[in-house]
């Protein structure tokens, strides 16, 4: 008996070796100051980025608007190392708890220090959620349309509670034309439920039944955002149903607000229609200004969109 409590012992031990290299080897594999290859001519490059709410109800901590005083100079230096076309924002908000605000730190700053851009997916709170803002190239893009659907029993009712009574939680989008090749496509932007896997579930099949009109019409629909749902999982099946094929996300997305890398990609980028993809995914994995600008990394893509 003591033998083989000894064996049984040393494979525990052993098992414990083999999953903290295979972890030290997942860390060191999506660590390190990533830079961006130059996107090919013609293309248009996008980007998803969850940059976490702010509470204005707080002073001080993670993630009040002391820490948004620190953070704030990083996420500038990392959106314009982006130097995307179109950038999709999920969490950008301003939480002060009550009635929503038109007060949106992030939003606001980033416009203000990035002149060329300008917002989409956005409008008054009272009638149009502002939490997942589309920040957009005007030299490059038109913006045609906007619109917004809640992950609800009741989806066109704003700020409608998801399916089992938790906060509420949509999809915004927009429609864009590109200026240099007439090219039309909509953006589908996406926050689902971290907690609630039937959130998730119910609320994927809420999204692919809103854009499969807009993809068996002809539309190229892109979808971006925070699945919180790994590559392969039912949740990412079900949205594949409506014609999206999703791209290759390689690693972490999230990482703690800490740089570490403990599990694959949970933020991701779908295309259909006309979208291909001509480069990427990219997962910009690095400090900026010496912090992290939130607990996500951005990931990036180049697509080439027909006429």
């Amino acid at each position: 008996m003591r033998r083989a409590a000894i064996i049984v012992g040393q494979g525990l031990g052993v098992l414990v070796v083999v999953l903290g290299l295979a972890l030290g080897l997942q860390i060191w594999r999506n660590s390190g100051d990533a830079e961006l290859p130059e996107p090919a001519e013609g293309t248009l490059r996008i980007a998803g980025y969850n940059v976490h709410y702010i509470r204005m109800r707080a002073a001080e901590g993670p993630w009040s608007v002391g820490d948004w005083q620190v953070r704030r100079g990083p996420l500038d230096a990392a959106f314009k190392t982006l130097d995307a076309d179109l950038v999709a924002f999920q969490e950008m908000e301003s939480f002060g708890g009550g009635r929503a605000s038109d007060e949106n730190l992030a939003r606001d700053w980033l416009l203000e220090r990035n002149p060329g851009y300008a917002v989409a997916a956005a409008g008054d709170p009272a009638e149009f959620p502002s939490t997942q803002p589309i920040l957009y190239r005007t030299d490059r893009l038109r913006q045609a349309d906007q619109g917004w659907f809640f992950f609800s029993e009741t989806p066109d009712v704003l700020y409608s509670r998801t399916f089992d009574g938790s906060y509420p939680a949509f999809a915004s989008w927009a429609a864009f034309e590109d200026r240099n090749t007439g090219a039309g496509f909509r953006v589908v932007n996406i926050h689902f439920d971290y907690a609630s896997g039937e959130n998730r579930l119910r609320s994927s099949a809420l999204v692919r039944d809103r854009i499969s009109g807009w993809i068996d019409a002809g539309e190229s629909v892109i979808l971006m955002g925070d699945t919180n749902a790994l590559e392969g999982r039912p949740t990412m099946e079900i949205l594949e149903e409506a014609g999206l094929e999703f791209t290759d996300v390689s690693g972490a997305t999230y990482h703690f607000d800490r740089g570490l890398n403990l599990f694959g990609a949970i933020d991701h980028i779908a295309l259909s229609g006309e979208a291909e993809l001509a480069a990427g995914p990219f997962v910009l994995r690095r400090r900026f200004e010496g912090e992290w600008p939130t607990d996500h990394y951005p990931v990036v893509a180049d697509i080439r969109l027909s006429p």
